[in-house]
């Protein structure tokens, strides 16, 4: 992303990354219950949520007009951020004079799910990031996926409209790339397993993450997993494996 085109003029591609994460748990007891709801509270509330999306605009460049965030009884919580980015636009005078692009944004959303018969807790959190010219939301994935418990990841990048270069042939894309796998670390993504659904004609692209290494005790709350019989071990994890996959491969496998 360093190796920038020479345009003509602005660049005035717009760019959308959708970045998913589900964060799954074991919650059977109402201590359990109570324990993740703490949980959800302290990981989840607006004012973290507002932080990681202040870095998230301090890192792709943006200057924030306006912050709104909401947290919701008893889980959850929304934040909107408005951005904006200075771009410095030559006039027909040869001068140049500073543009404020306001109509981009970053957002966040959380959605609580919980499965009463085997008790697993799923915690959903939506972070869209919205941007125009020069600025692209790609560098903060490796940020993103450390900021969470993020046991299951699905992003969607998508660049739209047209750009110029210096010799007038327009561009679609500002950014050589085939995947968006090439802008997460090669030490987290052999933390999960991923695939592709990428459509290059109109730079529309999709990867979906599920991590390998499952440890029982990192899904419990105040309980040692050796308290639990072995049987009941096994019958969790199974659990937990597969709603994870259904998720993970968006259908009900099981």
């Amino acid at each position: 992303m360093d190796n920038k085109l020479r345009l003509y003029g602005f660049n005035n591609l717009t760019k959308s990354l959708s970045f998913n994460i589900y964060d799954v748990c074991y919650a059977r007891t109402e201590r359990e219950q109570r324990d993740y709801v703490a949980y959800i509270d302290e990981q989840y509330n607006s004012e973290r949520l507002t932080d990681i999306l202040l870095h998230v605009t301090d890192m792709i460049g943006a200057h924030v007009l306006n912050v709104s965030s909401q947290d919701y009884d008893p889980q959850g919580a929304s934040v909107t951020i408005m951005i904006a980015e200075e771009a410095m636009v030559p006039n027909l005078d040869g001068e140049t004079v500073v543009a404020h692009l306001d109509k981009s944004h970053v957002t966040v959303h959380t959605y609580p799910e919980y499965h009463p018969e085997n008790a697993i807790a799923t915690f959903r959190v939506d972070i869209d990031v919205a941007t125009c010219g020069e600025i692209t939301p790609l560098s903060t994935l490796d940020y993103l996926i450390g900021s969470f418990d993020s046991d299951i990841i699905t992003m969607d990048y998508r660049v739209r409209g047209f750009t110029r270069d210096v010799n007038g042939r327009k561009v679609f894309n500002d950014i050589a790339m085939t995947s968006i796998q090439d802008f997460i670390a090669p030490e987290i993504l052999r933390e999960y397993d991923a695939y592709d659904v990428n459509v290059y004609k109109i730079n529309s692209f999709h990867t979906n993450m599920l991590i390998k290494d499952m440890r029982l005790q990192d899904y419990l709350f105040n309980t040692d997993v050796y308290e639990i019989p072995p049987t009941t071990r096994l019958e969790i994890s199974d659990n937990l494996r597969k709603e994870m996959l259904d998720i993970f491969h968006g259908t009900n496998i099981y």
